[in-house]
């Protein structure tokens, strides 16, 4: 769907709306400040978004603050064409970063066998904690292959 069209759609339905799936914060159906609440009660709870930087937090924060502004108590359909725009591309913005947040806050839990045990045991990490933990012993072995010193880690 070309961008032009999705924005066609989203300004003649209801409220804030998109042509999304219905895992994305802001989706058509719901009055935004009820979908803006769950967002901003979502940040700060520290599970949905936990992996969330703090410069991805301050651009979304900043979104729902311009959103909000413009849009008040009443909904999207009463603004006018350039500032519908304007939402919009904020509710882009909110959708994709919070989207990949969520992904990786997701936690995955396997059961393992620890080194020197018979015993599985099972380990849960997010996707992001998983990541960094990959990229950590990739940057060991790679310098312990060159000789050299290098921090690892946080």
């Amino acid at each position: 769907m070309s961008r032009k069209l999705l924005l066609l759609v989203m300004l003649m339905a209801p409220g804030v709306a998109l042509a999304k799936p219905a895992e994305l914060p802001f989706r058509a159906g719901e009055s935004f400040q009820t979908q803006h609440q769950k967002v901003r009660a979502d940040l700060s709870g520290g599970e949905v978004y936990s992996e969330i930087s703090v410069e991805d937090r301050r651009r979304v924060v900043a979104a729902l603050d311009r959103m909000s502004d413009l849009i008040g108590e009443g909904s999207a359909d009463s603004l006018s064409p350039e500032h519908k725009t304007q939402v919009f591309n904020d509710q882009e913005l909110v959708n994709t970063v919070l989207t990949q947040a969520r992904e990786d806050s997701r936690l995955i839990c396997k059961r393992e066998k620890t080194i020197g045990s018979n015993m599985p045991s099972t380990q849960c990490f997010t996707v992001a904690q998983r990541e960094r933990m990959r990229q950590d012993s990739g940057n060991r072995l790679q310098s312990m292959q060159s000789g050299k010193d290098i921090k690892v880690g946080n």
